[in-house]
């Protein structure tokens, strides 16, 4: 397994971390999984023996249930494995019980602790944008849990470039911890964030961890032009995350995966997540599975290296239109572009 400091922090993680929203399976969560203590004890034997140092949860998974698994299966043994979880989604029916707010955010790290049955938490994430919160307020609220020893490095989840900007700006400005990385929707179907999120983890030494990074399962091979997904499948039918707006570049892509997959001796998921192993700023792919032998099978992806045509040919079938203003600054400043800025234009510079 390899490890990668996480962004400009001293902390290095796994480069595939285990996420858990599969355990619980309370309300929405049971359509993506409903690992019990038992099962889940198993997954994270699994992931621990493979050299996995970062367990992934957060407070809205099956109602704070996939956190009380988590601690559960970790009594004992929290030497091994750093622990994040993620706040901001409701908890209760009150109109404190979400957002960012400092009531609500230390009230969600007390009970995270609780469930964890932990002292601390290793990474504390906002789990989304809160527009109505004054920023200063969120960020001092984190800065005072991580002096008083609760929580040891922050980040942040799902913001848009303006969003993280504007809080490691707010952080400099106030003298506040500062976000250490982003946990974002990262994948070969959805390179959206690379517009925007992956030069500004570059620039600002923010660390990727890759929610999604098999698209809930659309990049494992089984969703094919001309096939029928196996039964009970959850995609391209109403479920919608992540979202997918052109079904033949899909199904491009996942052609191309299983192509791969087959020079390789691999599986199409393996060579979707060593392609984004590869991309800038990435620190770790947070991987969730239904089975261990799905979980093996990711996990696998940490020792397989992608040669430079073969991730060229994955560059290109994946590749999207560049929006404005990246077309243009592809057209008249490629001659004074910085390393962040070549994150996203490298690659459509050196075809050209």
């Amino acid at each position: 397994m390899e490890y990668r400091h996480l962004g400009n922090s001293g902390l290095r993680v796994s480069v595939v971390s285990l996420g858990t929203m599969t355990f619980g399976g309370r309300g929405v969560f049971a359509k993506v999984g409903d690992s019990d203590v038992t099962g889940a004890t198993r997954m994270i034997d699994l992931a621990l023996d493979a050299g996995v140092n970062l367990v992934d949860t957060a407070d809205s998974y099956s109602g704070g249930l996939s956190e009380e698994i988590v601690g559960q299966a970790m009594k004992g043994r929290w030497g091994r494995a750093l622990i994040a979880t993620k706040a901001r989604m409701p908890t209760g029916p009150g109109p404190n019980d979400a957002g960012l707010s400092r009531h609500h955010l230390i009230e969600a790290c007390e009970g995270s602790l609780r469930r964890l049955g932990t002292d601390h938490i290793d990474l504390y994430q906002l789990h989304a944008w809160d527009g109505l919160t004054p920023l200063e307020e969120t960020l001092t609220a984190l800065d005072d849990l991580v002096r008083a020893g609760k929580i040891r490095y922050v980040g942040c989840s799902n913001y848009s470039g303006w969003h993280l900007m504007k809080a490691l700006a707010t952080a400099d400005r106030i003298g506040a911890a500062r976000f250490v990385s982003q946990q974002i929707h990262y994948s070969l179907q959805a390179r959206d964030a690379e517009n925007e999120l992956l030069p500004i983890a570059v620039d600002q030494g923010v660390g990727v961890l890759a929610w999604g990074p098999l698209a809930g399962g659309l990049l494992s091979g089984k969703y094919r032009r001309g096939i029928e997904a196996p039964a009970g499948s959850r995609h391209l039918t109403d479920w919608n995350e992540p979202p997918v707006y052109d079904r033949e570049r899909l199904y491009g892509i996942v052609e191309t995966l299983v192509r791969i997959a087959e020079e390789r001796a691999a599986t199409p998921a393996q060579v979707a997540l060593a392609w984004l192993l590869g991309r800038p700023a990435v620190a770790s792919l947070v991987v969730g599975a239904r089975t261990e032998e799905q979980l093996a099978g990711n996990l696998a992806a940490a020792g397989l290296a992608l040669s430079e045509g073969e991730r060229g040919r994955l560059d290109r079938v994946s590749a999207s239109p560049l929006p404005y203003p990246y077309w243009h600054q592809a057209k008249i400043a490629r001659d004074r572009l910085g390393a962040a800025d070549l994150t996203l234009l490298g690659a459509r510079l050196a075809q050209r």
